[in-house]
């Protein structure tokens, strides 16, 4: 009988242990915290005066607002997708399942400059709906539109992904028992579907809702770099570095770092308080 060699336990090696966590330690200081820390020292180095000035430029106010425009429309969006993508694939059983998942996954190998020029090569001056979009007075491409569609398609993984394992964990027992006693295809997602997988849906639309905020290669192709208009946060940040105008660029940048630590933040918590229900998606 071959012996089953016994998982090595960190007490022993306890020198090793903790200079693999000196290690990770350091090359998070040096990746996360001292990049953080350039960002706000870049956006205060000439006081919070000039600081508050720069977020407070007309400009800067209407890139946050349409961050939070594209945002607010393309998370929603993907999250619709993701539970509708995710019920089909853990509950049922078809003829091209794979295919979906192939292409559900598909924007997580895809360039997102390549998303974006997607819908250039569509909807563009020059596009296969160039022609007809121009003669019906439809703007796409350069318009809040083409930054939504780019944004959705970079994004619409991330629901999806964070659902179909636990809903593949969970089965479709207590469904099937709802529908024989009698409950509706609507009361069975909302009583019994929805409450099951609402903190992984939570989860999935913070890391979704991180991304769309924070995207820059799909969107700068499709915006066209018009100040005031169309210049997300990300894109205000390029603008204003290419303008020299550093403390502006950092004071930008430091409003999309914050945006992370508060999704970070709110994604360690959901991790501590739900981490059995959540577990379920580390396991595939």
């Amino acid at each position: 009988m071959t012996a089953v060699p016994r998982p090595i336990s960190a007490t022993r090696l306890p020198g090793l242990a903790v200079l693999l966590i000196l290690a990770s330690a350091a090359v998070m200081a040096v990746l996360v915290l001292m990049p953080l820390f350039v960002v706000f020292e870049g956006a205060l180095s000439k006081g919070t005066g000039k600081y508050l000035a720069s977020i407070r430029d007309p400009d800067a106010v209407a890139a946050m607002k349409l961050t939070l425009l594209v945002s607010g429309i393309a998370v929603p969006l993907n999250a619709v997708f993701g539970i509708a993508a995710a019920w089909c694939i853990a509950k049922f059983e078809f003829r091209g399942k794979s295919a979906l998942l192939t292409l559900i996954d598909l924007p997580f190998s895809m360039s997102p400059v390549v998303s974006g020029l997607v819908w250039v090569l569509l909807f563009g001056a020059q596009g296969w709906f160039g022609t007809w979009l121009i003669d019906h007075d439809v703007k796409i491409i350069f318009a809040t539109t083409g930054l939504v569609l780019a944004t959705i398609l970079v994004t619409f993984p991330f629901v999806a992904r964070e659902l179909i394992p636990l809903m593949q964990d969970q089965g479709a027992d207590e469904e099937a028992a709802a529908l024989t006693l009698g409950a509706g295809g609507f009361t069975t997602f909302w009583k019994i579907t929805l409450p099951n997988i609402r903190w992984a849906l939570l989860y999935g639309v913070l890391l979704c809702n991180a991304r769309a905020m924070g995207e820059f290669g799909a969107v700068s192709v499709v915006s066209g770099h018009i100040r005031g208009l169309t210049t997300t946060l990300p894109l205000h940040v390029e603008v204003l570095y290419n303008d020299y105008d550093f403390v502006g660029a950092f004071a930008a940048a430091s409003l999309l770092a914050s945006l992370g630590l508060v999704t970070l933040v709110l994604k360690t918590g959901l991790e501590w308080r739900h981490s059995g229900e959540l577990s379920a998606n580390r396991r595939h």
